[in-house]
């Protein structure tokens, strides 16, 4: 303060509150800027879907800038009391929301499962089933994204269709796996051709 002209002096608590802020949104962007390499470069690495990346990247995003928005109002003079309500108002908010949208948030969280233990992977032959001894929903895996996974079927008479599971489904049903192609699936005759067909083991007249 001795160093300074003595006209400045009224401004010195401005300029150091101008500094600290600055400092703040400074130090928030450059986190954020590496928190975004390091989701890009896992992401990479691991081969993660882009929304998964996407989910990722905004969710640090908040959280730094928002982080680095109560310290700017800290600094600002914004009361702890007025900054705790503001924050509850908020939580509780966010709860209520979490609780209307658990089906799709489960599915997000199961997305992440997935891709983390390998259950179900891209191109994958599987069978969903609700126990071992019946046959269920089977087909190729073609993608796999935050809400659901899909998968085309394949059919014993040539024809086809896109099947959409959500992705908590993986964590309540059977689900089989083949390395290659699976075994076909046995189409039971109907109609005239099922009544034309003789017994097994009969002659035909």
């Amino acid at each position: 303060m001795q160093m300074l002209p003595q006209w400045l002096y009224p401004w010195v608590p401005s300029i150091v509150l101008g500094a600290q802020i600055t400092l703040l949104i400074v130090g928030a962007w450059l986190l954020r800027a590496l928190f975004g390499r390091l989701v890009r470069s896992t992401s990479t690495r691991h081969g993660l879907p882009p929304e998964f990346t996407f989910v990722a990247l905004l969710a640090g995003k908040i959280v730094i800038y928002g982080a680095a928005m109560l310290l700017v109002l800290d600094r600002l003079g914004v009361s702890a009391t007025v900054l705790w309500t503001a924050f509850t108002g908020f939580a509780a908010v966010a709860a209520v929301a979490f609780f209307a949208a658990w089906s799709v948030l489960s599915n997000i969280f199961c997305s992440f499962l997935i891709f983390v233990t390998g259950i179900v992977r891209l191109h994958d032959h599987i069978e969903v089933v609700e126990n071992g001894q019946t046959a269920g929903l089977r087909g190729q895996v073609i993608d796999i994204n935050l809400i659901y996974t899909t998968v085309q079927e394949h059919s014993a008479d040539g024809s086809g269709s896109t099947l959409k599971f959500p992705n908590s489904m993986f964590f309540q049903r059977i689900t089989r796996t083949w390395p290659g192609e699976p075994p076909a699936p046995v189409v039971a005759p109907t109609g005239a051709g099922a009544a034309s067909q003789p017994p097994s083991g009969g002659a035909t007249p």
